[in-house]
């Protein structure tokens, strides 16, 4: 009996096997394609970096800034299948940058050259007497971190240390949002930029975030996907359960009651507040650039050490905070041991393509062949595969108060401001 049943099944399987093989190829074969296509459509993307200088005197509160990120960076739509699956056409991103070069502070926007005029126009709407340039890109005057090379390079990059659904410290949570007087504001960007002003020559520290609409999907307890929207909602649920309970009133209508302890009032309102603003898929990416003889390969010097802690300021461990992950000093490979020089150069140079690529969304293959999810440990000790970017959702309140111009109690002076906008002269004039 076992033996006609065993035998039966394998019949089975041998008659099945072929249209199997077929799917599992079809199925890999159309990843392909779906990747192929979407590279070639970034590929024709043509990037534009602008430089962002300013006012000298910046009275609006960081809300200038989340308006612009939600006039002018919000491009969210829906694509049909023969853009998605036949064009590969994919949505923008773009990324927010704070570069140092030799201690003079810049902020970038680098997006693609369509939305260029946009960016522009809704800058100068809630900053009158900024200016925008469009400007080279700063990375391109560095080269690979190898053992010829004259530059070294430590970086990083940061994740949310709790569930995307609670906030971190906002510039509301600064009082920023009621446009106190200067000399009693307290700003959150200030350390950022006094410690990327502080450098010497022949160093460099930049900060990217890289943002795109959020489209993030989280699986649901019923089945299908959900939003993240929906995915706080259900987090919030989550805190309130226990504190939650139904009675049975004598008509036998059930009423829900919620007592939750005075403790979690600023968790309720943190998360509610999240999400009723536009969230934006989020990746950030820090970087300590220097000369080798200022910075030589496997040392830790002050600057290296001091930039992973320039968010520190956003933590509310009742809350969130933003949490150091894929270092360059190959802790992730070492295990016991430490990371051989060449396993940190192997990663400085990675993390600098990275930076340079603005990679987090849309990887290349190398991410979806040769990264850390599909190489364990320990093969991955020796075969050192590539860490995968991880993003996180924040809306654009959390996003304007880590990038937006600091007031003008900051003065630093390798800041550079503009006095007024330079504007055309008006078309009315006498010939």
């Amino acid at each position: 009996m076992f033996n006609s049943v065993f035998g039966f099944a394998l019949s089975v399987l041998y008659f099945l096997s072929p249209y199997a093989a077929t799917i599992l190829l079809g199925y890999f074969a159309w990843k392909m394609w779906v990747h192929y296509i979407r590279q070639d459509f970034i590929s024709g993307i043509d990037w534009v970096m602008l430089e962002i200088i300013p006012p000298r005197d910046v009275e609006r509160s960081p809300k200038g800034m989340e308006l612009f990120f939600t006039n002018a960076l919000y491009h969210w739509s829906e694509k049909g299948g023969m853009e998605e699956y036949w064009q590969g056409a994919v949505w923008f991103w773009y990324s927010l940058e704070i570069a140092s070069i030799d201690g003079q502070v810049h902020f970038y926007i680098r997006t693609p050259s369509r939305i260029k005029d946009l960016i522009e126009t809704q800058m100068y709407a809630q900053y009158p007497q900024a200016q925008v340039k469009i400007t080279e890109d700063y990375t391109a005057a560095i080269d690979a971190i190898t053992p010829e090379g004259e530059w070294n390079l430590w970086g990083c990059e940061f994740k949310l240390r709790k569930p995307e659904a609670y906030p971190v410290k906002t510039y509301v949570d600064f009082g920023l949002d009621k446009d106190p007087k200067e000399e009693f504001k307290v700003d959150p960007i200030s350390p950022v930029i006094e410690l990327f002003g502080s450098i010497q020559k022949g160093e460099q520290m930049w900060m990217q975030i890289v943002i795109t609409p959020s489209k993030k999907k989280y699986k649901s307890h019923h089945g299908g996907y959900h939003d993240w929207v929906e995915e706080a909602k259900a987090q919030l649920d989550k805190v309130l359960k226990p504190f939650t309970s139904q009675k049975l009133s004598l008509d036998k209508s059930v009423t829900t009651e919620i007592r939750s302890p005075a403790y979690l009032d600023p968790v309720i309102k943190g998360i509610n507040g999240k999400m009723t603003k536009l969230g934006f898929d989020t990746g950030i990416r820090v970087c300590y650039v220097a000369k080798k003889e200022i910075f030589p390969l496997g040392t830790r010097t002050n600057n290296s050490r001091n930039i992973r802690l320039i968010f520190r300021q956003y933590a509310n461990p009742f809350l969130n905070e933003f949490w150091r992950h894929n270092a360059t000093q190959g802790d992730a490979y070492s295990g016991f041991f430490t990371a051989s020089k060449n396993t940190v150069r192997i990663l400085a140079n990675r993390m600098l393509i990275e930076y340079k690529e603005r990679a987090f969304f849309h990887l290349p293959m190398r991410h979806h062949l040769y990264n850390k999810h599909t190489i364990f440990w320990p093969l991955s000790i020796f075969l050192r595969p590539y860490f995968h970017p991880e993003t996180v959702v924040l809306n654009v309140e959390e996003l304007a108060t880590i990038w937006h111009f600091p007031g003008q109690i900051l003065k630093v002076p390798t800041l550079e401001r503009i006095e007024s906008k330079e504007a055309a002269p008006p078309t009315n004039l006498p010939l």
